[in-house]
C-alpha cells in the first residue's frame, strides 16, 4: 500500500459522521451551531441540496431555502466542527439528470421544489 493510500485511510476514519445519506433534491433540515456571547445555540436551516461538490475533508454542499419570499443560498462544508445535525426531511421524488440544480433558481413556488 502506497503512502498516499495509507494517508487517504486515516483520513476516512478521522473524518467519520453520522449523517444520513442525501443527494442533490433531497430536502434536509442542518442544525448549525452559534456561538452568542457565553452561550451556544443551534440554528435550523432547512432547504433543498443544490450541489455536492468536492471529495474527502472537502466535501461541502450547498441549500437553497425560500423564507419570506426571500431565496437565499447557503453551503455548508461537510466536516464542520459547527454543523450539530442533519436531518432528512423529505427525499427527493425522482432523482435528478443533472449533478447541480441551478435551474431551480428560476423557478418559484411550488414548481422550485422537487420533492
Amino acid at each position: 500500500m502506497d503512502k498516499l493510500a495509507m494517508v487517504e485511510k486515516e483520513l476516512k476514519q478521522a473524518l467519520k459522521k453520522d449523517y444520513p445519506e442525501f443527494r442533490q433534491g433531497d430536502i434536509i433540515k442542518v442544525y448549525y451551531k452559534i456561538m452568542e456571547k457565553d452561550k451556544v445555540r443551534l440554528h435550523p436551516v432547512e432547504g433543498i441540496i443544490i450541489k455536492i461538490q468536492g471529495a474527502m475533508h472537502r466535501k461541502s454542499f450547498t441549500l437553497r431555502r425560500i423564507a419570506y419570499g426571500e431565496a437565499y443560498e447557503v453551503t455548508f462544508p461537510f466536516y464542520s466542527p459547527k454543523i450539530d445535525r442533519i436531518e432528512m426531511t423529505k427525499k427527493g421524488r425522482r432523482e435528478p439528470r443533472r449533478k447541480r440544480l441551478y435551474y431551480l433558481r428560476d423557478r418559484v413556488g411550488k414548481k422550485a421544489n422537487l420533492a
